[in-house]
């Protein structure tokens, strides 16, 4: 792999960890209204959804810097 980047002369900068992060689902509590779970649940959902952007922005970002390459 190094190999191939040397040649290529690119060398990529890191992926941001927090766009590795997984989402996990919102805790269920015993006795707890169904309509609180479901707003943590959209909360998570919404965090996900912020993060799938910034993955698709630092994705363009690089492909504007290095161009689109064979």
């Amino acid at each position: 792999m190094a190999r191939g980047q040397a040649a290529a002369g690119i060398a990529l900068p890191p992926l941001p960890d927090d766009l590795r992060k997984q989402e996990g689902h919102a805790p269920v509590r015993e006795g707890e209204p169904l309509i609180a779970i479901l707003a943590r649940e959209r909360q998570a959902l919404d965090r996900a959804n912020a993060r799938q952007e910034r993955s698709v922005k630092f994705y363009d970002d690089l492909k504007t810097k290095f161009g689109a390459r064979p």
